[in-house]
């Protein structure tokens, strides 16, 4: 009897260090974490730094950033270093070195891990599932891992953890709550397509642009794109999906303004997924006039040239003959003075008639006397009058 009563005693024992051990049932993505740290920690003497809070993977293109804030300490004058490793489905953890994945986030100072491929065969593979985890480091001491959630870049698709009735399971973004995919610290996106160009046309518009990022193996996703356009003060319209960087809209009014978005969405082959991107930034151009539209814009301008100026000759013409006496003065010559006046009048002084007797002028005909000739008043009109 003896050695079953031990055996029943050593059995409960364990079956209470296992619910002590075990998480609670009911437990949120925080309390779980916490609860990670708190069972590390116990299990590792050294794990004596708090945790990095609130770390966050920003997806954009094609940058893939881990960031968190730092752990302050009050008590120490040496800087708190980071580590961050890495691990696919199913894999060991890696560190994230030059060596493993070309960054090196080992041993850093910095609070922000930048994984973004300079081209795109190195660097995360897109259509991967990749978790990250990253602890503090002071000297010998740690702090316990804090591990996020898996993302996978193509399909911009991120998992959490959810705590139900029946334990712990797997959820994908599209099937999870706002508020939890708020605290879980990932931000995906996918940006508009960068280098628009515009070239207007007769009566239409050729759009020429580039793909938010570049895709390696385009049999595994691709890229359309959708145009969203309307008239100055007009109803929008799209026009899509087009696969190929160069659009044209056509039809469209001649010598008129349209303004333009381009927006991109990236499409995932396997799961028929699409992830719809950003609009680009609004952007207005004028259509070019089409050949008949210039022809009627060349003869308006030729009528209008014409009608104007035979206004402004019937104008100027009416203006001549109503003031021509005006005119007629204007024009005329003034009469000249005789030189012998000129000087009588710079010297008033002397004698009128020795003024006139005066014949500097070698040109001037020269006479011996003046005369005075006077008319009744009479005789001078009959004078006048035959003349």
């Amino acid at each position: 009897m003896r050695p079953t009563l031990l055996w029943s005693l050593l059995l409960l024992l364990g079956v209470f260090a296992a619910a002590a051990a075990a998480p609670p049932a009911q437990l949120t993505l925080e309390t779980y974490q916490e609860w990670c740290n708190d069972s590390a920690a116990t299990h590792d003497p050294l794990s004596q730094l708090p945790a990095p809070q609130h770390p966050k993977i920003r997806l954009y293109n094609a940058e893939q950033v881990l960031s968190w804030e730092p752990v302050a300490l009050s008590n120490s004058t040496r800087p708190v270093v980071y580590q961050v490793q890495f691990k696919y489905t199913d894999s060991k953890w890696f560190t994230a070195d030059i060596m493993s994945i070309g960054v090196n986030c080992t041993q850093i100072t910095a609070t922000e891990c930048d994984f973004t491929a300079a081209s795109p065969s190195a660097g995360f593979p897109m259509d991967f599932n990749v978790t990250l985890r990253l602890r503090a480091e002071l000297g010998a001491l740690h702090s316990a891992w804090v591990t996020m959630p898996w993302f996978q870049h193509y399909r911009n698709e991120t998992a959490f953890l959810h705590v139900g009735q029946t334990g712990l399971e797997l959820l994908t973004s599209s099937d999870l709550p706002t508020s939890a995919s708020q605290s879980a610290g990932i931000t995906v996106t996918v940006g508009p397509p960068e280098n628009i160009e515009v070239t207007p046309g007769e009566g239409s518009l050729i759009i020429r642009f580039s793909s938010p990022f570049d895709i390696a193996d385009t049999s595994t996703a691709f890229f359309c794109y959708y145009v969203h356009y309307w008239e100055k003060g007009g109803i929008q319209q799209v026009k899509g999906p087009f696969r190929s960087n160069s659009i044209s809209l056509d039809n469209l009014k001649p010598s008129r303004v349209y303004c333009l978005q381009v927006q991109a969405q990236l499409l995932w082959n396997k799961s028929n997924i699409f992830r719809v991107g950003h609009l680009s930034n609004i952007s207005c151009y004028e259509t070019m006039a089409d050949a008949s539209t210039e022809l009627q814009q060349v003869i308006l301008i030729s009528v209008g040239t014409f009608s104007l100026l035979s206004v402004l000759a019937g104008a100027c013409f009416f203006l001549v003959l109503k003031y021509r006496g005006l005119i007629k003065y204007w024009f005329h010559t003034p009469p000249s003075i005789p030189l012998q006046i000129e000087e009588y009048l710079k010297d008033p002084t002397q004698p009128i008639l020795e003024a006139l007797d005066k014949d500097s002028s070698p040109k001037d005909d020269v006479w011996d006397s003046v005369s005075i000739i006077s008319f009744p008043e009479k005789e001078q009109e009959d004078v006048l009058q035959t003349l």
